[in-house]
């Protein structure tokens, strides 16, 4: 059994993600000041904090968009530092973005199938010849996003292009994207943002069946206070690019310096 998912504080082993010492400048701005925390296997761990407290930029460094000034990012106890962008899904990090990045003009069916394909191992040369494996390979991601879009019920629109679906519907697809790619960890930034009362208990659910069916860990960054304490293992909460508190929903609700953090600290 998932040792988050039945409520008990994860066992020792490696973290599934270690943020060590994280610190971001840009000019003579400190976006991010040594923070640290670890996400353990099969946890959902929530990132709260004030408009400008640096979520957003440490979210950017664990998709490799940025680079920390100093610190490092451990996946499975090893650097994902000295990578590229563009291999981070393939080693197991999917995202979703606060804004719907989706192709627009494509097909549900298509989105998804992009999502397939960043984590697959083809190349244009491969592909172009139509090799075996490239062929196999194929047949493996069509049946991957079937399943996908079954599992998120996305069956009546597979086949429409994403332009003109329910903003709730586009985030559904955007969220089987980034689960195209076979994440151990997904990052999911502001799901909330956009949708009503009762998406936002769905998205709630989703995110518990994301964990707790297919075994993804999870790390969401969300203002919608409701949704975090309700779904996360853990929080993790900054402010001013620092982290200010840790631990379990109830303790981080109760501690003095995240209630003058939002009550005190406004939106800057």
């Amino acid at each position: 059994m998932n040792v988050a998912a039945a409520g008990m504080a994860p066992g020792g082993g490696v973290p599934v993600i270690s943020v060590k010492n994280v610190t971001v400048r840009f000019g003579g701005i400190v976006a991010l000041d040594g923070v640290e925390f670890d996400i353990h296997d099969g946890e959902i761990l929530g990132l709260i904090g004030p408009n400008g407290a640096g979520k957003t930029t440490l979210f950017n460094c664990l998709s490799r968009l940025y680079t920390p000034n100093e610190g490092d990012v451990q996946l499975h106890g090893k650097t994902i530092l000295d990578q590229p962008a563009h291999r981070i899904a393939g080693m197991g990090i999917g995202r979703t973005f606060q804004n719907v990045a989706s192709f627009s003009n494509l097909s549900v069916r298509d989105n998804i199938r992009v999502g397939a394909h960043s984590a697959s191992k083809s190349d244009p040369v491969s592909d172009a010849l139509r090799l075996p494996w490239v062929r196999k390979g194929g047949e493996a991601i069509d049946a991957n996003v079937n399943e996908l879009i079954g599992w998120l019920e996305l069956e009546d629109v597979a086949d429409l292009p994403v332009a003109g679906l329910p903003f709730g519907t586009q985030k559904r697809v955007e969220l089987a994207r980034a689960l195209a790619t076979d994440p151990k960890l997904l990052l999911l930034d502001e799901p909330a943002g956009g949708l009503n009362h009762d998406e936002v208990h769905e998205l709630g659910s989703l995110i518990r069946k994301v964990r707790d069916e297919r075994g993804v860990t999870v790390l969401l960054v969300e203002h919608h206070m409701a949704l975090v304490m309700s779904v996360s293992d853990r929080v993790v909460v900054m402010n001013f690019g620092r982290k200010i508190a840790e631990g379990t929903p109830e303790e981080v609700q109760k501690n003095p310096e995240v209630v003058a953090a939002y009550l005190g600290g406004g939106d800057a």
